[in-house]
């Protein structure tokens, strides 16, 4: 009847669920913040300097 109708478009339990939402993000970048608000998710991103690896490699002489 009509009420399998309206039940189709509002699951019921819906709202109660947890979901997962997956985000793959650019190398480097870093979720600074994160806050559910009124059904909604701000991400806060971002992208710190890449850091200066310096590696020193000692080189020995053969003979």
């Amino acid at each position: 009847g009509r009420g399998d109708a309206e039940r189709a478009f509002l699951p019921r339990g819906l709202a109660a669920r947890g979901f997962v939402r997956t985000f793959i993000l650019a190398e480097g970048m870093e979720v600074t913040a994160a806050t559910l608000e009124h059904g909604l998710l701000p991400i806060d991103l971002a992208r710190p300097e890449p850091e200066r690896l310096v590696k020193r490699i000692p080189i020995r002489s053969a003979g």
